[in-house]
């Protein structure tokens, strides 16, 4: 029979959370401060910053056996099927050691015309991994990046205090649901965490699925955020959601860069436009599902006649982007430009279509992360180290 230790979860044990809100069950992770509720009371944006994308307890211990009790809250989107049981992931020493998932818990079901959603109420579970090797070792455990996860008790059959800090240098990334992952095979499979762990950084992951929107509260949340290199990566969001017109773009844009410079004005700063999706390159939004479609698939709506009256496309909005930079960078040499198209261009889509016309699938996650660290934190890149 094993003797449990139950540990309380605390602060120090979290790596990529912005802010933990109490619970009647425990501590959530929130990647957004609970405060933009007030700004923004809108139920897809707070689901998305409740789901803990790149989120992971560290631990140091010589358990041979950790289990953690979360309530998780799976989604079911315009009443369809709900998801699969969000991925749970083990690394011990840096080294992949165990996935496992939590059935059940709350279903919250979602409205996709309106955003609106409904839960139904059910009970917590567990996360479990044994036969962990002997000895003093460093653990993570990765939240599911797609599921609420409410954390209610940590127990293993040793003391259990936080990792201590790496001395890796902190990414904050802020991005669309590709950002977030929601489309990934497991919480360290999307494409800023994989790019992330070949980079030797720790990732603080902002992707916020629907709602890269250039939301003053966003950048506000990154101007607070410590990090040693930061990235935003701007678009699809814009076009799919026919948000904004070229007028008010431009000027957003900059007011977003500005608002992150004022916490961090001499942090490399790498603007990111969309990878290719050829649903919108040509033609605005707003992007909706393709009811005649057998599967789940997106189209765009627009017309792209009205290009010359201001709507947005992906081919405007990297135009746009890439004049802003370097207008900026004239005066500020740690802001950089990367075209999308260079993580996932035309050649990437002959060879890995995007499944629903609109993300990625895990082998194209795979393909943007390796591009990314490849071209972000590779020599000659804007996030190389520094030798010496």
């Amino acid at each position: 029979m094993t003797d449990w230790i139950t540990t309380p979860i605390e602060p120090a044990m979290l790596r990529g959370a912005i802010e933990l809100e109490r619970t009647e069950h425990g501590v959530l992770p929130l990647r957004l401060p609970a405060r933009f509720r007030t700004q923004f009371p809108h139920e897809y944006v707070a689901m998305a910053a409740a789901q803990p994308s790149g989120v992971r307890l560290a631990l140091r211990t010589r358990a041979t056996a950790v289990e953690l009790d979360v309530l998780p809250t799976k989604m079911v989107y315009g009443g369809g099927p709900a998801t699969a049981d969000g991925v749970y992931e083990l690394l011990v020493d840096g080294r992949q050691a165990g996935r496992t998932s939590v059935p059940g818990g709350n279903v919250r079901t979602v409205d996709m015309s309106t955003w609106a959603a409904d839960t139904t109420p059910g009970q917590p579970g567990t996360a479990r991994f044994t036969d962990l090797p002997a000895g003093e070792k460093d653990l993570e455990i990765w939240l599911p990046q797609n599921e609420i996860t409410e954390l209610v008790a940590l127990r293993a059959d040793a003391p259990v205090e936080p990792a201590p800090a790496r001395g890796r240098r902190v990414w904050l990334h802020h991005g669309s649901s590709i950002s977030h992952g929601s489309t990934a095979e497991g919480p360290t499979a999307t494409w800023p965490a994989l790019a992330a762990s070949r980079g030797e950084v720790e990732l603080v992951n902002l992707g916020l699925s629907g709602n890269a929107l250039l939301d003053p509260f966003t950048a506000r949340t990154m101007r607070d955020t410590t990090a040693d290199l930061i990235s935003v990566k701007i678009g699809i969001n814009l076009v799919g959601s026919d948000l904004m017109r070229l007028r008010a773009f431009g000027p957003a844009v900059h007011g977003f860069l500005d608002t992150v410079r004022e916490g961090h004005p001499a942090t490399p700063l790498l603007v990111v436009s969309p990878i290719l999706c050829p649903i919108h390159e040509d033609t605005p939004g707003p992007g909706a599902l393709d009811q005649e479609a057998p599967a789940l698939r997106f189209r765009a709506m627009g017309d792209p006649a009205d290009v010359a009256g201001g709507r947005l496309t992906l081919n405007v909005i990297r135009d746009e982007l890439a004049r802003i930079v370097e207008r900026r960078a004239a005066d500020d040499p740690n802001l950089h430009y990367l075209d999308g198209r260079s993580l996932y261009g035309e050649r990437d889509f002959a060879e890995l279509p995007l499944p629903d016309e609109l993300h990625p699938d895990p082998a194209g996650h795979r393909r943007v992360g390796e591009r990314f660290a490849e071209l972000v934190f590779g020599d000659g890149g804007p996030f190389a180290a520094e030798v010496g």
